[in-house]
């Protein structure tokens, strides 16, 4: 395996960048740009490596890519993922009732609404409820810890 060892800091980029280089050539002379990616991807990702060397990791990979340098989750689906949390906090019967507001105020803030759907009475919110826990009891593609929950629900509302 190759290891590069290098006196000084300031030259010892570039050498590292052109060792890296000629370790990783093919037959062609040329870089696997896959595996050049894959490393500077690692290089992300591992706590041992400074920040400059991120950074300089980030921008190489950006240039590859013609992305911009980021986490891989576009911003539109980590709001959605944020909201959605949201969402489930207010239905989630151990939040409390001030972050269920908290939970609504934001959800309102963004045009959600978060009102029951108009003509649903409360009993028959409650009967969608168990009939999606009973379903899931049967689906062969829930986990047997979601059937187990389900079970204690379904007893604890005495629909079992």
């Amino acid at each position: 395996m190759f290891t590069a060892r290098f006196a000084s800091t300031s030259s010892s980029r570039a050498a590292v960048a052109n060792a890296l280089r000629t370790y990783s050539s093919g037959a062609s002379g040329h870089a696997n740009p896959n595996r050049v990616a894959g490393g500077l991807k690692a290089t992300l990702h591992n706590p041992n490596v400074s920040d400059e060397a991120k950074e300089h990791a980030a921008e190489r990979l950006a240039e590859m890519t013609g992305a911009p340098a980021s986490s891989g989750k576009s911003s539109s689906q980590h709001k959605n993922q944020v909201l959605g949390g949201y969402k489930a906090t207010l239905h989630n019967p151990r939040t409390s009732e001030e972050a269920k507001q908290h939970a609504r105020e934001i959800l309102e803030a963004e045009g959600i609404e978060v009102e029951a759907a108009e003509g649903v009475s409360a009993d028959e919110h409650h009967k969608r409820i168990l009939a999606g826990y009973k379903a899931a009891l049967h689906n062969p593609r829930v986990s047997s810890e979601a059937k187990k929950h389900a079970r204690e629900y379904l007893k604890e509302h005495g629909a079992l």
